[in-house]
């Protein structure tokens, strides 16, 4: 079986791995952070960086010929729980102004660190393109 390795020019060119993998009809999204195509995390706070972060992991889904209701599975990895709490609505109206209303299998998993020292969120995903049933 055939695995396609898929980096879109819109994303910061990655380094020891592939922001999506295509085998088939399934698509695995590797975990965005707010990292910007300058190679910086945004800045503003968990609201901002999850808008990049979630922005990042579409763009990885579009170029692998996927769209937001292909999602089948997220997971959102935090550092501060209680402030991705206290900032729910603002992160619910940017999931419906980006993704839509349908919500995929989710997990959000609290964290001690990310990859990169000033990300507070990661948000990874698997999604299933064509018919699922």
């Amino acid at each position: 079986m055939t695995v396609d390795r898929i980096n879109p020019p819109e994303l910061a060119k990655p380094s020891g791995f592939a922001h999506a993998t295509r085998s088939g009809n399934l698509v695995h999204l590797s975990g965005q952070t707010a990292l910007t195509l300058e190679g910086v995390i945004a800045e503003g706070g968990i609201v901002a960086q999850f808008r990049q972060a979630l922005s990042n992991l579409l763009t990885a889904l579009r170029a692998a010929g996927g769209r937001p209701e292909n999602l089948v599975s997220v997971t959102i990895y935090l550092l501060d729980i209680p402030g991705y709490q206290t900032s729910g609505k603002e992160i619910r109206d940017i999931w419906r102004e980006l993704v839509g209303t349908e919500y995929p299998a989710m997990a959000g998993i609290g964290v001690t660190a990310l990859w990169q020292p000033e990300a507070l969120v990661e948000i990874e995903g698997v999604a299933v393109l064509g018919p699922t049933h």
